[in-house]
């Protein structure tokens, strides 16, 4: 299982219950899509005891500390940051990328934040995928995100 998540803005006790979640699924990979804020929110994800590809949101900074938080067991890029990972090959983005579909570039999964509206769906194969917003802070409620790499199916979880 990957385990995706955003916008954490800091809000560590929500941090914490997606870290407690993402182990208990027997998460090999997390991804963030941007907007921890400060560096001692992406401390936490050390927790995961995976690694983590993330990419920096609008309202990241600290973009040196939270390069240095996340050394240890994680990268963080600019977006939109392109990869693969268990034979897909995703495009990470914080804010929505437009026209995705006519891409050149052949992508199975599409993952960003930035909306705090979580969102699974499916165009001409592509997988969109919005965790929701892990802090929790605009909905009242901390959202994340499973996406089995085997069956390329996604659900969103309350945490």
């Amino acid at each position: 299982m990957i385990g995706v998540i955003s916008d954490t803005h800091d809000n560590l006790d929500a941090v914490r219950r997606a870290v407690r979640f993402f182990r208990g699924a027997g998460c090999s990979y997390v991804i963030h899509a941007g907007d921890f804020v400060a560096p001692f929110a992406a401390r936490e994800l050390e927790g995961l005891d995976c690694p983590v590809k993330a990419v920096y949101g609008n309202c990241d900074g600290e973009r040196d500390g939270l390069e240095k938080a996340l050394l240890p067991f994680g990268e963080i890029h600019n977006a939109p940051f392109l990869f693969s990972l268990h034979g897909l090959r995703f495009l990470l983005s914080h804010i929505p990328v437009p026209r995705l579909e006519s891409s050149p570039e052949r992508l199975d999964v599409c993952i960003f934040g930035h909306t705090h509206r979580p969102e699974v769906r499916r165009n001409r194969g592509l997988l969109i995928l919005n965790p929701g917003e892990a802090g929790g802070w605009v909905s009242g409620r901390s959202s994340v995100a499973l996406l089995d790499p085997r069956t390329r199916e996604a659900e969103i979880v309350y945490v």
